[in-house]
This record gives C-alpha cells, sequence and structure tokens, in this order.
C-alpha cells in the first residue's frame, strides 16, 4: 500500500491513498491550524475501527446473521506523556435485527480482534483492547 500526504497551507494536508481517494487532514487552531478534516491520530483511532468493523460484518454475513444495522464506537485513552500512544481502546460493537444470538456476534468479535484485523493488531500493541457488544431486537 502507498499513500502519501502533501502540504496545502498553514497545518492543512490533502491525505491521498493509491486508490484515488482523497481527504482533507488538518491541527486544531490551538496548533495552527483551521480545523478543517480529521485530526491524523483521529484518523488512526477511526481506521481501526474500521477495519475492526469490517471484519466482523464480514463473518456475520458468513454466519448468516440477520442483521440490519452496524456500528462500532471506540473510545480511546492516551499517555499522558509524549509520545501520547494509545494504551485502551474499547470498541462497542452495537448489531440491529432479528433473533441476533449474542455467542454469534462475540465470536465475529473474537476472531476479528484475536485473528483477522491488522489494525487492532497493531494497536495492541500499546493498548489494551476490550469490548461489549449491545444487540438492539428489530
Amino acid at each position: 500500500m502507498d499513500v502519501k500526504v502533501v502540504w496545502k497551507e498553514d497545518m492543512e494536508l490533502t491525505g491521498h491513498t493509491e486508490g484515488g481517494h482523497q481527504i482533507t487532514i488538518d491541527a486544531s487552531e490551538a496548533s495552527g491550524g483551521h480545523n478543517r478534516g480529521p485530526l491524523p491520530i483521529a484518523l488512526v483511532a477511526l481506521g481501526t475501527a474500521g477495519c475492526a468493523s469490517l471484519d466482523v460484518i464480514a463473518i456475520l454475513r458468513k454466519k448468516k446473521v440477520d442483521f440490519t444495522a452496524f456500528e462500532c464506537r471506540v473510545n480511546v485513552e492516551n499517555r499522558e506523556e509524549h509520545p501520547r500512544v494509545f494504551t485502551k481502546m474499547h470498541f462497542e460493537y452495537i448489531v440491529t435485527g432479528k433473533n441476533i444470538q449474542q455467542n454469534d456476534v462475540e465470536r465475529s468479535v473474537q476472531l476479528t480482534e484475536e485473528k483477522y484485523c491488522q489494525a487492532v493488531a497493531m494497536m495492541s500493541k500499546t493498548a489494551e483492547i476490550i469490548h461489549t457488544i449491545t444487540i438492539i431486537e428489530q
């Protein structure tokens, strides 16, 4: 995978992926930016949530779980001193549908966190990874 960032002005960057996608990245106003895009570290958390979510969704589909909505929320804790690496990531997986079995979702999350998700594997080098599962019956 190849990506690049190109400085635009002040603290604003444009990120480019090899798939042709672009994203504005910026610093907060307190750091000399204009808050025109997410902070790079927020993209790390977002990317980890996205990676885990796609794996969980793929496994739920293989299990033929009848879900109609899926959401993953992540709360991140950092070290106080620099570098402020992630020390804890709490994933909340929210699955909505009919007759969803807790054990199907739990197994999907377990496989994601322990075997498939490369982002969770990387984050687990510095952060404790925990999760909760919320099932909403439709």
